[in-house]
């Protein structure tokens, strides 16, 4: 299998690769202030949503840098959620990291969560990563829910090491091993 044949079903989630049918939708959230809020960017227009759409349409994880985008679709209707994603941080230390970004129209009701937790299972038993890490925006709330309900460990907490709009932001690292996922797989 290769990435861009990439299908996992959850229980209410299917996660492939985005097809041309779902710009609409992905730009649908990628333009709203809410969603670029913890971002340190601004929303994106429509030139800039197409040039990212058109490089999430091709998941890879070949080089250091490379990154491995997925759309996150409901299965009761098809619907265009959210995206997950890996980045290879570092194929020598067999490190990656993992990000989100959903449609707020969908929060509260745990896809991210369960998203994350397909996407974590993909980089540990098919990929092998040794460690897999997020970085969230230390205001970002809903986030660090949803790395702490994976079990993710805080180890980093950054003072003011990113500005957006002459605003200092903190950030937060949070990261697994792949043995403590695969001990928590076994006990859940």
């Amino acid at each position: 299998m290769t990435l861009s044949e990439l299908r996992i079903s959850t229980d209410r989630l299917v996660i492939r690769p985005f097809v041309p049918d779902y710009f609409a939708a992905f730009f649908a959230y990628h333009r709203l202030p809410d969603v670029y809020r913890y971002l340190y960017q601004e929303p994106l227009d429509e030139t800039a949503a197409r040039a990212k759409f058109a490089k999430a349409s091709a998941p890879e994880l070949a080089d250091d840098g490379d990154v491995a985008v997925f759309a996150v679709e409901r299965q009761e209707d098809g619907a265009l959620i959210g995206e997950v994603l890996l980045k290879l941080a570092s194929r020598a230390a067999e490190q990656a990291e993992t990000g989100y970004i959903f449609n707020p129209a969908f929060a509260g009701k745990g896809y991210a969560t369960e998203a994350m937790r397909a996407i974590l299972d993909l980089g540990f038993s098919t990929l092998h990563f040794h460690r897999i890490f997020a970085r969230l925006d230390a205001l970002n709330k809903g986030s660090v829910g949803v790395v702490e309900r994976l079990g993710m460990r805080r180890e980093a907490h950054l003072i003011e090491n990113d500005r957006f709009n002459g605003t200092w932001g903190d950030e937060l690292v949070y990261a697994l091993l792949k043995r403590e996922w695969q001990a928590k797989s076994e006990i859940g």
